[in-house]
């Protein structure tokens, strides 16, 4: 209870059933106890990291990421009963995923890449590396 406390879960979050990384096709698929189920680009998680280093320290301080559009990920660590940690292939590895925001990108995931995409396009930049 204090550990869900701590990782801002409620205990009516969902928790992944299954977490499996396709590296050849740069997928990770998470399941979730209720059911529902999402699949990510490993280029969305990199560029929606929770990291204050892509997030910044508050609302309107985010940091665009720009050329990832071939990261993968190379390694997936278990961080206690609450998320997992994610180490790219560009180095980046701070930002813990915890359950409640995976769940929330997997609900929200077609909105924030749009968004995402507008802000590139905004900003002259592109994926590509």
């Amino acid at each position: 209870f204090i550990l869900n406390e701590m990782a801002g879960l409620s205990k009516d979050t969902p928790r992944p059933t299954e977490i499996k990384l396709h590296k050849q096709s740069r997928l990770l698929d998470i399941a979730f106890s209720d059911g529902k189920a999402f699949q990510f680009t490993c280029e969305f998680l990199r560029v929606h990291s929770p990291s204050a280093e892509v997030s910044g320290h508050s609302h309107g301080q985010e940091v665009l990421q720009t050329g990832k559009k071939m990261v993968n990920i190379l390694k997936i660590e278990p961080v206690g009963n609450y998320a997992i940690q994610l180490n790219f292939t560009d180095g980046h590895n701070t930002g813990l995923y915890s359950w409640d925001l995976l769940y929330r990108y997997g609900l929200n995931q077609e909105e924030m890449w749009q968004n995402y995409l507008q802000r590139l396009e905004a900003a002259g930049a592109s994926r590509e590396p």
